[in-house]
């Protein structure tokens, strides 16, 4: 047991997210969100969380188990070509997560997902949020462009909303 990573999940998580995405940033981050999805028919989905419940870190549970476990409940897994992609971010923990559905994922893999995180956890060290949110939303969905290119109809399946827990 860490009582540094309890500590920051416990005492600085509430700080940490309202001080890194207040609503301007989350306004940013939907806008960019609706735009990109214009683009290609997968679906995004932008999860933020300051840290982990009392709960969570009893069982040790880490990013990426956290992000599976949002991944089903905010349906991304649930989209009509199977191209819902999660990206979620754990401040306590300085962690960025993407998780993709399986008809993107065939075509990506993960190599493609961990690039894109580290360029988001570089742009987030530097104190750009803002930007980070972003960039990654658009190397997201220039991926979604590449395999899944709007055509048709292009209904938007889920909230382009971040999500902030």
């Amino acid at each position: 047991m860490d009582a540094t990573r309890w500590l920051r999940h416990v005492l600085a998580a509430d700080w940490l997210l309202w001080r890194h995405f207040p609503k301007r940033v989350l306004a940013a981050i939907e806008n960019s969100i609706g735009e990109q999805e214009q683009r290609h028919l997968g679906e995004l989905r932008f999860a933020v969380e300051g840290g982990l419940s009392v709960g969570r870190l009893v069982r040790g549970q880490g990013a990426r188990a956290r992000a599976v476990e949002l991944f089903g409940a905010l349906r991304v897994w649930d989209t009509e070509q199977n191209s819902g992609v999660l990206i979620y971010l754990l401040l306590a923990d300085r962690a960025v997560e993407i998780l993709a559905d399986r008809g993107i994922q065939a075509q990506v893999g993960n190599q493609k997902w961990e690039g894109i995180c580290a360029q988001m956890r570089s742009r987030f060290a530097a104190g750009d949020f803002e930007g980070g949110s972003v960039e990654g939303i658009l190397a997201v969905s220039d991926l979604l462009a590449q395999h899944f290119p709007a055509s048709g109809e292009n209904r938007n399946e889920l909230p382009d909303k971040p999500i902030v827990l």
